[in-house]
């Protein structure tokens, strides 16, 4: 039985305890609100950085592009242009389908007996969970633009509008009136990682493959999303404090303010293990998929032959020079050469 994911929920336990009690025992808001955002920040930006480099001076050799489609051939051949794209124009429209709806996890099937009989499933579910965690979780991130500017962009009030529901209270950055706007995005965010989180548990295939780094995101990002909703709805903080440390954190003036609740710091150091986290997991594929060779070039290895920009001199022994060398030879021994 695969049990990793008991590593990283006990890990992200570990987490809680040690932001909740250093701020509520041990009085580290400094280190919890100032230091560990700061370091988090800096590991996000420079790891994201070194992998982005790594990845853009690694070696090509081979056109790769992964198709599922007709390649553009003879003319009387009707081609697939977005599966399989033969111009650098067709796979940026391949590109921008994928990053932006998922289209071949939309494609994406999983073998099953059924019956008796091997069957081809279509995996729906997968599709929508994951656009609606990845369109949740930005949806959440430009809400949040709230507390690190002054005024706060058309946009991101825009945003806010569209994404909450029984909206019946006046928000300032001082103080809410009225019933707190519930917002769509955090509950859906809650309930697509969820979803996630248990079909890697119980789905037999998926299980099998899934390690302790495959979870530990999951149920942090479960921890920030539970945490920020339990702020809003269940232990109220205090709004004008939180925007001044988050302001303060903005303009290199970082303060810690008056009565913040210890759960704030859980909330953020969250959010700062998860920064620093991201450049070193498979989050990563956030950056890799617009350097991957399997999506990014174009198939057309039938018109064009792809040469590999970094190939060095190699000394070759030719067949030619091979049997001048040991044609004699060659003959003495019965073998067919092609100079006698």
């Amino acid at each position: 039985m695969n049990v990793n994911y008991m590593y990283s929920l006990l890990a992200v336990v570990v987490l809680f305890l040690l932001s909740y009690l250093g701020v509520k025992a041990v009085g580290l808001e400094i280190l919890f609100g100032i230091l560990f955002p700061y370091l988090a920040l800096i590991t996000f930006i420079g790891g994201v950085i070194y992998r982005v480099m790594d990845w853009a001076k690694s070696y090509v050799p081979f056109c790769i592009p992964t198709t599922c489609g007709q390649q553009q051939s003879l003319p009387w051949i009707t081609p697939n242009k977005i599966d399989n794209p033969f111009t650098p124009g067709a796979t940026v429209v391949r590109m921008f389908l994928e990053v932006v709806f998922f289209r071949s996890l939309f494609r994406n099937t999983r073998n099953a007996i059924r019956e008796g009989k091997l069957t081809h499933e279509w995996e729906i579910w997968l599709w929508l969970a994951a656009l609606a965690f990845h369109y949740s979780f930005l949806t959440v991130i430009i809400r949040h633009i709230r507390l690190f500017t002054e005024p706060v962009p058309f946009v991101v009030q825009l945003i806010e509008t569209v994404d909450s529901f029984f909206r019946f209270e006046v928000l300032t950055d001082v103080v809410q009136f009225g019933l707190p706007a519930v917002f769509m995005s955090g509950l859906v965010l809650l309930a697509a990682v969820t979803f996630l989180f248990v079909r890697r548990i119980l789905a037999p295939h998926v299980r099998y493959i899934s390690l302790a780094a495959d979870y530990f995101p999951l149920i942090l990002i479960f921890g920030i999303a539970f945490s920020g909703i339990f702020m809003r709805y269940v232990s109220k903080v205090n709004i004008k404090a939180a925007k001044e440390l988050t302001m303060g954190l903005v303009t290199l003036h970082p303060t810690i303010p008056e009565g913040i609740a210890p759960i704030f710091y859980v909330h953020l150091f969250f959010v700062s293990v998860l920064l620093a986290y991201f450049p070193f997991s498979k989050l990563m594929h956030m950056a890799g998929i617009f350097l991957s060779p399997t999506r990014n070039l174009p198939a057309n290895t039938r018109a064009k032959r792809h040469i590999n920009p970094w190939n060095y001199p190699v000394e070759v022994h030719t067949y030619e020079e091979y049997e001048d060398e040991f044609r004699e030879k060659m003959i003495e021994a019965g073998l067919p050469v092609e100079k006698e």
